[in-house]
């Protein structure tokens, strides 16, 4: 599988080492999470080396931007025709930072562009720049000149959203589109290599189109009181983006695709809710400030609709109520996908419109507990975990998790952003901080065994200090996550595959030679193919606790008969064979998913089998416990995550340290507190009590 397979707005650095059969999207700024071979970055640009690591001090700021800031590069801006920017002809240069900065071995970082680099020109066959990365740079200055009233933030904001706006194509049949790449010394690479969609990539919207919006609704709020002028120039870049997007996607409001037999809406950027939210964030900025712009309103509202409608699942369904990404996909979420609940919690309230809250809450509420238990901040489910782990997919579950606590005013959502930030102190797979608040740099990623990317680009170097900026305005969260330092142990979502298991008839183990089926990766690279009659026994962990069993099955559209699964102790539900429902618009015919049970697996029990009276295709299963957990450790104390997938109220029996007391807060499904409970009835017993659907967070203090 390719990145252009998955949504082409994915972009891997050359020679990176690929993860195998991976749905890791690796985005312009970030590399694989393991490290790719030296890169020849050209002379002058190395950073000096770093301090080492230190423990971030609560009392001072955790943002430090001195790593972007040396991304950061002058760049010349050559007439060109559909392309100018703001006051061009008195400014004749720009700001944008550098794709990629490889750790060199004395410490220090080299600038490196996208793809490869031609020594005779010094062009790279994607770019120096992209406008993915330069506009989400926009938006950290602006966010950190607006908290902390920052001169030289302010005027890198503006250098680099002049920057973006002379990529955004001006006339033509393209116009209000963005031009993707840009060589060091100015001038454009509309078409890169290898080929990305759109190509050329201004010739219909994309993921960049939609970070543009992004970085200048927020830019035209930032700028308005302070430099109307300019401000009036980012309103008109924002319309002529609108524009365009109003004959493209926005063209189809209203209208539904068939995805697999499930209607989704047609009118989201490049087919997606990731994209949208992005715009969304931008566009909510700029209404907050310009309400009675209908042109700027009705595109908010019409995107906030769409991405709130590709919410799915619930606490015991998969997805578990994440916001889905795709629209030619049911079930692929990965993390570029991570701002939509701040996107539509913030709309909703921009736009005081409360039912795009419901969205939001599922998706941080519901699912990101889940996700944490499952092994931490994934970059991707596909359906099942187990992928890397980038800044990206961190920040976007911080960015989403605080904006919605206070859309809907729930506390709980809080907890989790505490130890969601946490990764970037230590809590996470390789134990180590991923983010050095003395340097300001951020690694580009964490392998699942716990290798590390050291190299510190610009996607995660945004992202890490997005968040870094979300902290230093809470100064209660901020506390809470930087003594959140080491996670002790995950207890969440596992898979056991299907061909570990025991075929009684005619069934074999088919190894296909790519486990990307257009819409979804088969787990392990397999799949058991059960004939009529035929049987499959697949063994499982022992467990002191019931768990809900989630059979991966790839439907075909045909109907094909079903698939009883029983245990020990009797049946636990069926799965259909077929009726996948209609391809639509989806790669491939039929969908790979994990279909829920009827009956929970009881504790103790050690295999389930599955008996099919049609020809099946088995994946594997998901097993989820009725209750996960997450535990982190540090300077704040010990806790534990405690994460509901059951249906009625539990309470599990904990061990309290000897010297120790034990704090717990509870809440329900929506992240509010459980109304009565009594968060200090197991202070000795030891005695945690967990909503259905909900999690309650326990720590103990004194040890």
């Amino acid at each position: 599988m390719t990145n252009n397979d998955v949504r082409s707005k994915a972009r891997t650095k050359p020679l990176a080492i690929a993860v195998a059969a991976s749905m890791l999207l690796v985005g312009a700024g970030a590399a694989s999470a393991a490290p790719g071979p030296a890169t020849e970055a050209g002379p002058a640009l190395t950073a000096p080396v770093p301090a080492g690591p230190g423990a971030p001090a609560e009392r001072g700021p955790l943002t430090n931007t001195a790593h972007l800031d040396f991304l950061m590069d002058t760049v010349p801006l050559t007439p060109v025709a559909g392309h100018t920017t703001y006051k061009l002809d008195e400014m004749p240069s720009a700001q944008a930072p550098w794709t990629y900065a490889d750790k060199e071995a004395d410490g220090s970082y080299g600038r490196v562009g996208g793809g490869d680099l031609d020594p005779a020109t010094g062009h790279w066959t994607q770019g120096a720049y992209n406008a993915d990365d330069i506009a989400r740079t926009a938006v950290v200055y602006l966010r950190h000149w607006q908290q902390t009233g920052d001169p030289a933030s302010k005027e890198r904001a503006f250098q680099a959203l002049r920057s973006l706006t002379f990529l955004q194509t001006t006339d033509g049949p393209n116009a209000g589109n963005v031009v993707l790449w840009q060589q060091s010394d100015g001038s454009l690479t509309p078409s890169a290599k290898p080929v990305e969609l759109p190509d050329p990539s201004d010739s219909a919207e994309s993921y960049w189109l939609a970070r543009t919006v992004w970085a200048l609704g927020e830019g035209f709020t930032a700028f308005q009181d302070d430099d109307p002028e300019f401000a009036g120039f980012l309103q008109d870049r924002l319309h002529l983006a609108l524009g365009s997007l109003n004959k493209q996607s926005l063209a189809k409001y209203g209208t539904y695709d068939t995805a697999d037999g499930v209607q989704v809406p047609a009118w989201l950027i490049a087919g997606g809710a990731d994209a949208s939210a992005e715009a969304v964030l931008g566009l909510s900025s700029y209404v907050s400030s310009v309400p009675g712009d209908e042109l700027a309103a009705t595109a908010l509202d019409r995107l906030s609709e769409g991405v709130a409608a590709m919410s799915s699942g619930s606490a015991s369904q998969w997805p578990f109520g994440a916001i889905m990404p795709w629209n030619k996909s049911q079930t692929l979420w990965h993390a570029w996908g991570g701002m939509a609940p701040a996107a539509v919690a913030t709309a909703s309230e921009v736009l005081d419109q409360p039912a795009l809250l419901e969205a939001a809450v599922k998706d941080t509420a519901q699912f990101t507990p889940q996700l944490l238990a499952a092994g931490g901040p994934d970059n991707a489910w596909s359906p099942t975990p187990g992928e890397a782990q980038i800044a990206y997919g961190v920040d976007s579950r911080v960015q989403s998790l605080v904006a919605t606590a206070r859309a809907a005013d729930a506390p709980g959502l809080l907890d989790l952003a505490a130890v969601t930030a946490g990764w970037f102190f230590g809590a996470n797979p390789s134990g180590a901080p991923a983010y050095n608040p003395a340097t300001g740099t951020a690694i580009d990623g964490i392998e699942p065994d716990g290798r590390v990317n050291p190299n510190s680009g610009a996607e995660s170097t945004i992202h890490a200090l997005l968040t870094m900026l979300a902290l230093d305005a809470d100064p209660a969260l901020k506390s809470a996550a930087v003594g959140i330092n080491r996670t002790v142990s995950t207890r969440g979502l596992s898979v056991v595959e299907a061909e570990s298991g025991t075929i009684t008839g005619e069934g074999t183990v088919v190894r296909p030679s790519s486990a990307w089926t257009g819409e979804a990766n088969l787990s392990g690279g397999a799949y058991v193919d059960l004939k009529a009659g035929a049987s499959l026994d697949i063994p499982l962990p022992a467990s002191d606790q019931p768990h809900n069993i989630y059979p991966i099955v790839n439907r075909g559209i045909a109907p094909s008969g079903s698939t009883a699964w029983t245990s020990a102790k009797g049946p636990l539900g069926t799965t259909e064979n077929g009726g996948a429902g209609e391809q639509g618009i989806t790669d491939a015919p039929g969908i790979l998913f994990p279909y829920s049970l009827k009956r929970a697996l009881s504790a103790g029990l050690t295999a389930v089998v599955g008996t099919t009276n049609g020809n099946v295709a088995l994946d594997a299963l998901l097993l989820q416990p009725q209750i996960s957990t997450v535990s982190v450790s540090g300077a704040g104390g010990d806790s534990t995550l405690y994460v509901s997938a059951a249906g009625s109220t539990t309470v599990k029996e904990v061990d309290i340290p000897d010297g120790c007391t034990m704090v717990q807060r509870q809440y329900d499904s929506s992240g509010q507190p459980v109304a009565g409970a009594k968060n200090d009835a197991g202070t000795r017993s030891g005695r945690v009590t967990v909503a259905p659907g909900g999690f309650t967070m326990v720590t103990f203090l004194g040890h």
